[in-house]
């Protein structure tokens, strides 16, 4: 009995002995399951949703361009239906963010009048425009996105104005400029091109003065529409929303869209009536 009883009380320390480390082991691994995990989530969480998003933008993107080729393709009521219905809805945007901006009844009411003017007579003055104009006008604001948006990632640098828009740097809209100055000079040129100088030097030799003075215009249809684009994010942060709407998947609302060509389309404007 003794023998037994040491035995079995050798086996139950010996178990315990096994015992503690096993469970020291699991628990162990369960912490570094869970460290695992949180770092999936940190890292992966995020750029799978930043690339899901890219998706979603990018497509969004494709099919707004399609609808707008198509429109100018199309031309006539086509184009000046499609400009009445983006005004109307951007309006609609304008008028919520408004409203949640202040409480201020007066207040309310002249800037819904003041932005029914400025959206009413940007759309006017693009479905009056011309082809040469409008091609150049959107484009210029296309650029000016583009040009802004792979110089500001790539060289980065100080904030225009950090409390109104976190990401818009110096180096960006320095970048917006060169593309959208490039998009109006080549538009020019590609105008006098085919007025039947049909020889880069002899072209340069008379468009030289009218291409300088288009590149400037394109740097200032930049400043234009980056400043739109600060005048809607004053907005919604003032109504305390990220976009004006959730209408386009990625994009936000039409006013995300659309705040840089509105002041564009008022220069536009403006030099047509002018020149």
């Amino acid at each position: 009995m003794g023998l037994h009883e040491g035995s079995g009380a050798l086996a139950e320390d010996s178990s315990e002995m096994v015992g503690e480390p096993q469970g020291a082991d699991i628990a162990a691994g369960q912490q570094r399951g869970r460290k695992r995990d949180r770092m999936k989530r940190a890292v992966g969480g995020p750029l799978q949703k930043g690339v899901s998003d890219l998706g979603v933008r990018a497509a969004s993107g494709l099919v707004m361009i399609a609808i707008l080729v198509t429109a100018i393709w199309q031309g006539g009521a086509v184009l000046d239906a499609l400009f009445t219905i983006v005004a109307l809805a951007a309006l609609v945007e304008f008028v919520l963010l408004v409203v949640k901006a202040t409480d201020n009844v007066p207040f309310r009411l002249a800037a819904i009048l003041a932005g029914a003017v400025y959206i009413g007579v940007a759309a006017a003055v693009l479905v009056g425009a011309e082809l040469y104009y409008l091609v150049a006008a959107l484009g210029a604001v296309i650029a000016t996105d583009t040009g802004a948006y792979f110089s500001g990632r790539t060289i980065g640098g100080p904030k225009i104005a950090p409390s109104i828009s976190p990401s818009k740097t110096w180096a960006g809209l320095l970048g917006g400029m060169v593309m959208s100055a490039l998009w109006i000079a080549c538009v020019v040129g590609a105008f006098f091109y085919l007025q039947d100088y049909k020889t880069f030097g002899e072209l340069f030799e008379v468009a030289s003065d009218q291409l300088i003075g288009a590149a400037l215009v394109g740097a200032a249809l930049a400043v234009a529409a980056q400043a739109g684009d600060f005048f809607e994010s004053w907005l919604k942060r003032r109504a305390g929303v990220k976009d004006s709407s959730r209408l386009i998947p990625g994009h936000g609302g039409v006013l995300d869209r659309v705040d840089g060509i509105l002041p564009v389309a008022w220069i536009v404007g403006i030099l047509g009536a002018l020149f």
